[in-house]
C-alpha cells in the first residue's frame, strides 16, 4: 500500500531524472570512492521508490533494477542513520533476504548510509558489500556518511541545471511570443504617428505637434524594451560558442553602433587590450556594448564630457575585462541590486529600463565568469568582468 511518503519519494526521484539514465561520471567517481576506503569491491548507489530498487551507478556488479521486496536498502534507509551488519545471515532482519541467501547473492558484510534530500526525505543509499563477513571501522563509516551527503549534492545540482535550462527554454518563449504579440500593433502605432507628423494640419496646432512627437518616442522605448527583453530571455538558454574575442577590434563595432550617442556627448573613449577573451563574441558583444553605452549614458546624465576606459588584462583568476567611467558612480549598497532585472540606478535622468546590467550578469555567468561594481580611479564607477583564461591563447599585442 503506497503512502503519503511513498508519493513524495517518488515525485523528488522524478525531480532527480536520474532512474533509467546513463550513470553520471560525478556518481561512479563517489561509489570507487566508497569501496576504496571500505576495503570492498563492491559499492553501489541504490535509489528506492515504492515498487523498486534502482541501482544508478555501481563498483563491482553491474548496475540493475529489483523490487523493493528483495532489496536489503530498503529494509532499513527510511531510518536515515548509518547500517553496518558484520555478517547478514546472522542479522534477522537480512537472514531471509535473497541477496544473502543465494537466490539472489550471497552477500555476507553490508554497510549502507541513507541519501537524505535537504528536505528530509529518504530517497535511498550509498551501499557497500562483500561476499565474506568484515567490519567498518568509525572512521570508515563517517567517511561513508560524507560521500553519501556528496550523492545528495550532485542529485541537487543536476535537478537545479535541469530547472534552469525548462526556466530559460520557458522565459525565451515567454519573450518570443510577447515580442511578436506586441510588436505589430506597435508598429501599426507607429506608423499611425509618421502620418500624423507629417499632416500639414499640424503645422498650426503645436500642442498637438509636441504629444505626438512624445507618443513616438514613446513607441520607439517601447520597442527597444522588446528587444531588450528577448536579448536578456536568450542569453542562458544555449551553451555559449567559444572563439578568440579581439576586444579593439570589437570595440571598434560598439563605437561604430554607438555613433549618435558618443557624438552627442562628446564622450572620449580609450581602448587598452593586453589580452584577447575567450567566449562567444555575439554574447560578449552585447555584454560590452552595453557596459560602455551604460557608462557613456550615466556620466553624460551628470553633466559634463563621459570619459570611459575599456580595459583588458591577464589576472591569476583568467581575463579580465575592466570598464571604467567618470560619472556619478554607483552607492555600494545599490551596487547588487542594479543587476536584478528591471532595476535602476538613482540618477532618473538616465534613460533606460534596467534590463543592461542584468543581461550582462546572464552572459558572464553563461560564460562561467561573474560581474561586479567597484569605485573607478575616474572618479565613477567600475564595472569588472572576470571570465575563465586559456592556455590556448597567447596575449594579445597592446
Amino acid at each position: 500500500m503506497n503512502t503519503a511518503q511513498d508519493a513524495t519519494r517518488r515525485e523528488i526521484i522524478a525531480q532527480y531524472g536520474i532512474v533509467g539514465e546513463p550513470p553520471e561520471p560525478d556518481l561512479e567517481g563517489l561509489v570507487q570512492l566508497a569501496a576504496t576506503i571500505s576495503g570492498v569491491s563492491t559499492a553501489v548507489i541504490n535509489i528506492i521508490d515504492d515498487r523498486h530498487q534502482h541501482q544508478i551507478a555501481t563498483v563491482g556488479i553491474s548496475p540493475a533494477v529489483c523490487a523493493r521486496e528483495d532489496s536489503m536498502c530498503a529494509v532499513v534507509f527510511e531510518g536515515a542513520q548509518r547500517v553496518v551488519v558484520s555478517d547478514a545471515r546472522r542479522d534477522e532482519r537480512f537472514a531471509e533476504n535473497p541477496f544473502v541467501t543465494g537466490d539472489i547473492a550471497r552477500i555476507r558484510f553490508y554497510a549502507s548510509s541513507p541519501l537524505v534530500t535537504p528536505g528530509g526525505v529518504a530517497i535511498g543509499t550509498l551501499c557497500v558489500f562483500d561476499d565474506d563477513p568484515g567490519v567498518l571501522t568509525e572512521e570508515q563509516g563517517h567517511a561513508l556518511d560524507v560521500l553519501a551527503h556528496q550523492v545528495v549534492d550532485v542529485l541537487e545540482l543536476r535537478r537545479l541545471a535541469r530547472e534552469l535550462k525548462r526556466s530559460n527554454e520557458a522565459l525565451e518563449g515567454f519573450a518570443r511570443q510577447v515580442s511578436h504579440d506586441l510588436r505589430n500593433p506597435l508598429t501599426a502605432i507607429s506608423g499611425f504617428l509618421e502620418l500624423a507628423v507629417d499632416s500639414p494640419e499640424l503645422a498650426e496646432a503645436p500642442v498637438a505637434a509636441r504629444a505626438i512627437e512624445r507618443a513616438e518616442a514613446a513607441a520607439q522605448r517601447m520597442s527597444e524594451m522588446l528587444d531588450d527583453l528577448l536579448a536578456f530571455a536568450r542569453v542562458g538558454g544555449v551553451p555559449p560558442a567559444t572563439a578568440r574575442v579581439d576586444v579593439g577590434e570589437l570595440l571598434e563595432e560598439i563605437q561604430d553602433d554607438l555613433h549618435s550617442a558618443l557624438s552627442e556627448s562628446g564622450a572620449r573613449i580609450d581602448v587598452t587590450a593586453s589580452a584577447d577573451i575567450e567566449g562567444d563574441r555575439t554574447m560578449l558583444r552585447v555584454l560590452v556594448e552595453n557596459l560602455v553605452a551604460n557608462a557613456v549614458k550615466f556620466a553624460n546624465a551628470a553633466g559634463g564630457r563621459p570619459h570611459v576606459d575599456v580595459h583588458v588584462e591577464r589576472s591569476a583568476s583568467g581575463i579580465r575585462l575592466i570598464v571604467d567611467d567618470d560619472g556619478p558612480g554607483i552607492p555600494e549598497d545599490d551596487r547588487e541590486r542594479v543587476f536584478g532585472l528591471m532595476e535602476r540606478g538613482r540618477n532618473a535622468l538616465a534613460p533606460g529600463l534596467g534590463i543592461g546590467l542584468a543581461t550582462c550578469r546572464r552572459i558572464a555567468e553563461a560564460h562561467g565568469g561573474q560581474i561586479g561594481i567597484s569605485d573607478s580611479p575616474l572618479g565613477g564607477a567600475r564595472v569588472w568582468v572576470v571570465l575563465p583564461g586559456s592556455d590556448r591563447f597567447e596575449p594579445a599585442a597592446v
